[in-house]
C-alpha cells in the first residue's frame, strides 16, 4: 500500500478541503487564524506537503462553516469539490 500523503486518494482530499475554503472565501491566513495556527500549516497541508489527523480535520472543516460528517461523506461517495464563483458567474 502506498503512503497516505502521496497518494492520488490524499490529494483529492486536500483538494476537497482547499475546494472548500475557496468556496466560502475563506483566505488561508483567515483560516490558520481561526485555528490558532500559522499560515504554513494551511500551506503544507494544501501543498501535500503536511498529512492532517482526523481531529485537525474536524476543526478545519468547522472553522470553514461546514459539518466535518458531511464534508467526510461528500469526500468517501467522491461528490466533486466545490467549486468558487468565476468572475462570469457573478
Amino acid at each position: 500500500m502506498q503512503k497516505s500523503l502521496k497518494s492520488a486518494e490524499y490529494a483529492r482530499f486536500v483538494e476537497l478541503l482547499a475546494a472548500t475554503r475557496d468556496a466560502a472565501g475563506i483566505k488561508q491566513q483567515a483560516l490558520a487564524k481561526a485555528l490558532g495556527r500559522q499560515q504554513s500549516f494551511i500551506a503544507k497541508y494544501e501543498g501535500g506537503e503536511r498529512r492532517i489527523d482526523v481531529i485537525e480535520f474536524i476543526a478545519i472543516a468547522r472553522a470553514l462553516g461546514t459539518d466535518p460528517v458531511k464534508l467526510f461523506r461528500d469526500f468517501v461517495t467522491r461528490k466533486p469539490a466545490p467549486r468558487t464563483m468565476t468572475n462570469k458567474q457573478k
